[in-house]
């Protein structure tokens, strides 16, 4: 229920403490509030979709996390031996693989490629850091969105974000699941 008064021009919304089953509770806004039965129906189909999407949003991150790293764990250093400042402590590692390298010369020099340690922290790279953030920030957007649904106390709202939630579990929580498992 919401109530308003027009002291001062402002206007102010009660949230009840209790769960209610009213049709006409507002979603997000006073000019969300359904006035009929099938507006309220079609209030309750949007949350229980935009339950799934979050669900959806949380696997789609765990998807490209899992490409991010084996992006990151398939960059090798190319070292040319005696070049580089590092090349001592790289001539000691035994994982080291000794090669060649023609350069644009035609000069053949010996070198030793490295692989990155898989329990290593990742270095900041732009072109991974801010689509990471940004889906994050889809994630937590939907999340509090979902939240501020349930806080309503309308009861269809709440059942909509867990039926919407169980839904989205069902579709792609095997792949949230697989991702966290074999990742890192």
């Amino acid at each position: 229920m919401s109530h308003s008064h027009s002291s001062s021009g402002s206007s102010f919304m009660t949230m009840s403490m209790v769960f209610t089953n009213t049709h006409d509770s507002p979603l997000f806004s006073s000019q969300w509030t359904p006035s009929s039965n099938g507006s309220y129906a079609g209030s309750c189909i949007f949350l229980i979709v935009l339950a799934v999407i979050g669900r959806c949003l949380v696997a789609f991150k765990a998807y490209m996390e899992q490409r991010w790293f084996n992006a990151h764990l398939k960059r090798r250093y190319v070292v040319v031996t005696g070049k580089a400042s590092e090349a001592g402590r790289i001539n000691a590692d035994p994982d080291a693989k000794t090669g060649t390298l023609v350069t644009a010369n035609g000069v053949e020099e010996s070198v030793k490629v490295v692989y990155r340690e898989k329990n290593e922290i990742l270095p900041w790279r732009f072109s991974v850091d801010f689509p990471r953030a940004l889906i994050y920030l889809c994630i937590t957007g939907v999340s509090y969105l979902l939240m501020l649904a349930v806080m309503t106390m309308n009861v269809g709202y709440f059942c909509s974000v867990l039926g919407g939630s169980f839904l989205g579990e069902l579709l792609v929580g095997r792949l949230i699941q697989w991702h966290e498992s074999h990742g890192h």
